[in-house]
């Protein structure tokens, strides 16, 4: 199973299934807590999830063309998850919308200063036949993490604590251990670094280009899945029941991350994407339309396939499309890409929602994702490997 799996990409999966726990210990209730006891309302939480993303999204571009400039990558990647793990459980010291919009604020700061550099070490760490699988076991191991957050959640809620700030002081431990794990085990990999630093070289052309087009639109339509959360409560998911939900809904991305990315070794990426672009129009459209709880829990299996076909596809993909030696900086704009949509579409749909309500803003969402995977087929043209 671990065929094609390096040391490196072995290591990376256990931080980030680390960071994960960690994260997921806090996120699924973040909507609840800003809603009942910070006194937040929808837009303002899309707001919040629409900055904090967008501006991982421009970091994750400056330290992608950096990474491929510098010796170390693992440098990039300690320093993002350091930051990160400090960062984030003080959202148990808040006590305004403010405070936690500026926690989330300096918690994707981390997140921007490590993604493209560790997405790059990971293919100068894989050979080219075995990239999805190398990324889908990275997001499995990403999800496993997410998995296992909401249910160290639950059992405290239910048997230990009642308060949530408890909890997420708490989500500090694992994330320090990530820390520590890549001090003491990552290690650099042979590569010529890249030497041109001129603005027109570093601007995506061609095939590239097109590519991030495309992903760029899709986005557009991909709002914060705190939207979904809250959609939750609202067919009468209970709070505590939010993190099982939520273990569920990473349950299925963990279980289909290897398989699907493998799948793209051996059948091409491009339509592995297409499918799960059409997957996740269809998810959207059910949660527009679902009335009971039952209905929400299956949308959330589906919605959480097309995160099992998509995601290690689609870096996979941008390794094959993009040159060697501008792999960070490939990587840079594929998460600015991806990124900056957030803020946009986080906005976009909780505007859409509060004045033409949720019918319209998840219609909105799966009609740009239908139009993005029509021209994925027609614009992008698949390279050879090598």
């Amino acid at each position: 199973m671990l065929k094609g799996i390096s040391g490196n990409v072995l290591i990376l999966g256990v931080v980030s299934f680390l960071t994960d726990v960690s994260s997921e210990m806090i996120y699924p209730l973040l909507p609840f807590f800003l809603t009942t006891v910070i006194g937040a309302g929808p837009a303002f939480l899309g707001l919040i999830e629409g900055v904090a993303e967008s501006t991982a999204a421009f970091l994750k571009l400056a330290s992608g063309i950096f990474s491929d400039r510098v010796r170390s990558r693992k440098g990039l990647v300690l320093a993002g998850y350091t930051l990160s793990s400090l960062a984030r459980p003080l959202v148990a010291a808040a006590t305004s919308a403010g405070a936690v919009l500026a926690i989330r604020f300096a918690d994707r700061v981390g997140k921007g200063i490590r993604t493209s550099p560790r997405d790059a070490l990971i293919a100068d760490s894989t050979d080219a036949a075995f990239r999805g699988k190398a990324y889908g076991f990275h997001r499995a191991m990403d999800h496993a993490g997410a998995l296992v957050g909401p249910l160290i959640a639950t059992v405290l809620l239910a048997w230990f604590v009642k308060d949530l700030r408890t909890v997420f002081w708490l989500a500090a431990i694992p994330g320090l251990l990530a820390v520590v794990l890549i001090i003491v085990k990552v290690r650099e990999t042979a590569r010529t670094r890249s030497s041109d630093g001129s603005f027109l070289r570093l601007v995506p052309r061609g095939e590239l280009r097109r590519y991030l087009l495309v992903l760029f639109l899709f986005t557009l339509g991909n709002s914060s899945d705190a939207f979904l959360l809250l959609r939750a409560g609202e067919l009468g998911v209970a709070p505590a029941r939010i993190p099982l939900l939520w273990a569920f809904f990473h349950f299925v991305k963990m279980a289909g991350s290897i398989p699907f990315g493998a799948l793209s070794d051996r059948i091409g990426r491009r339509g592995v994407i297409v499918v799960g672009w059409g997957i996740y129009a269809l998810s959207y459209g059910g949660f527009a339309l679902a009335e009971t709880e039952t209905a929400c829990w299956l949308l959330f299996a589906l919605y959480g396939l097309f995160y099992a076909m998509t995601e290690g596809a689609e870096k996979a993909l941008l390794a094959d499309i993009a040159p060697v030696q501008e792999r960070g900086g490939a990587f840079g704009w594929y998460n600015f890409a991806v990124g900056a949509g957030a803020l946009p579409a986080s906005i976009l749909f909780g505007v859409v929602w509060e004045k033409a309500g949720r019918e319209a803003a998840f219609g909105l969402g799966a009609m740009l994702a239908a139009l993005a995977a029509v021209l994925l087929l027609s614009l992008v043209r698949v390279p050879e490997r090598e």
